[in-house]
């Protein structure tokens, strides 16, 4: 009877571990993957999130490339501390010590002849001071327009005007106008530019889902 008993908690287990494994595979990234990250509780990423979201189910505001290295994986992205760098994988989920979602993306099949030209093309960008004015600029790079910009010799990715204004009530918010007021600089409505979500919606792109 204890030998019957044990048999079936052994399956049971063995089910249910199969079954989580199932719901919830490990991603293996691989270089040239895109991770979005999850808008944060720092009022410029929700400022970020609510002008830019292309539909109701991507609050991106934040966006990195993946390289798979001989010592492991790492990002390569453009963000306000360190400027347009390379950081850990685990850096990159765990923002200042924070846990935000991440969320993987891969270039379709297509796509994939890209990547070696984009990943070298990130690194002659690395060193350069972030771009806070979010207006295009060879000198300085803000997260998705250093994106864009390492595929860009394969059209990857599009331009689009930009817009700084609430969908819902056709203002600009008051963080986008105190954040423009301290610059010295108008808001740069119309000029070209791009975003997280932006990217996350290209029909370039398959989402692979959550990094944990």
């Amino acid at each position: 009877m204890m030998n019957k008993l044990k048999k079936t908690l052994l399956f049971l287990s063995l089910a249910g571990l199969l079954a989580f494994t199932s719901i919830a595979p490990k991603i293996k990234l691989q270089s040239g993957d895109l991770l979005f990250r999850e808008k944060s509780s720092e009022n410029i990423s929700e400022a970020i999130d609510q002008v830019t979201q292309t539909s109701g189910s991507t609050h991106f505001s934040h966006v990195g490339l993946v390289e798979v290295t001989d010592s492991g994986v790492v990002v390569l992205h453009a963000y306000p501390d360190g400027g347009s760098c390379i950081v850990s994988l685990n850096e990159f989920l765990h923002p200042k010590g924070d846990s935000v979602r991440v969320i993987a993306y891969r270039l379709k099949k297509d796509g994939q002849k890209a990547i070696s030209a984009a990943i070298q093309k990130a690194h002659s960008m690395l060193g350069k001071s972030y771009n806070f004015s979010y207006v295009l600029s060879e000198t300085v790079h803000y997260c998705s327009e250093f994106v864009y910009l390492a595929f860009a010799a394969d059209s990857v990715f599009k331009l689009e005007p930009m817009t700084f204004k609430d969908p819902k009530t056709g203002n600009f918010p008051t963080a986008w106008v105190e954040y423009y007021q301290k610059m010295g600089i108008e808001i740069p409505e119309g000029k070209l530019g791009c975003n997280p979500n932006g990217l996350a919606a290209s029909g370039k792109l398959e989402k692979l889902g959550e990094i944990q």
